[in-house]
This record gives structure tokens, C-alpha cells and sequence, in this order.
């Protein structure tokens, strides 16, 4: 345990955005996962804005990289375009 207030301090700091980012991360995880179970093309390109925009807000964030946010979007597009086929 720290013996410093500004370590104890750190410490709660750490934890509320550990959880927060844990949070996040867990959220875009979870509409991720719906896209890919989605058969309508029409309701996926809808929802993969959304999950666009939220991988964008990760990466600026510093949550995720920057060329992972790129590289799920790409893929995530790519799916969509198979369904539309």
C-alpha cells in the first residue's frame, strides 16, 4: 500500500479509469458482436456508425491504438459489404 497521499490519491484515480475504460471497451465488445450477428444489411450499416464513432472516441482517448480502431472499422466494413452481396 502506498505510504504517500498523493500515491493513495493515484491509486483511486487508476482504479475509477480502469473501470471505466474497462467499461468502454466492454460496450463496443458487445456491438461488435451484435453487427456481426446481424443478417439486414440495411440495420448493420446503421449500427456500424455507431461502432465507428465509438472506436474513433476510444482511439482518441487513448483507450485503444489508433491503427487498431482502423483496422476493426476496415473489417467491420468489409463484413457489412458481404451482407449487401
Amino acid at each position: 500500500m502506498p505510504t504517500h497521499q498523493s500515491a493513495e490519491k493515484r491509486m483511486r484515480q487508476n482504479e475509477k479509469r480502469r473501470k471505466r475504460n474497462q467499461s468502454r471497451k466492454s460496450r463496443v465488445r458487445t456491438k461488435i458482436k451484435r453487427l456481426k450477428a446481424m443478417e439486414e444489411e440495411e440495420d448493420a450499416r446503421d449500427l456500424l456508425n455507431d461502432v465507428k464513432g465509438e472506436l474513433d472516441r476510444l482511439a482518441a482517448k487513448g483507450i485503444i491504438h489508433k491503427n487498431k480502431a482502423a483496422r476493426r472499422k476496415s473489417q467491420l466494413e468489409k463484413h457489412v459489404d458481404e451482407l449487401g452481396e
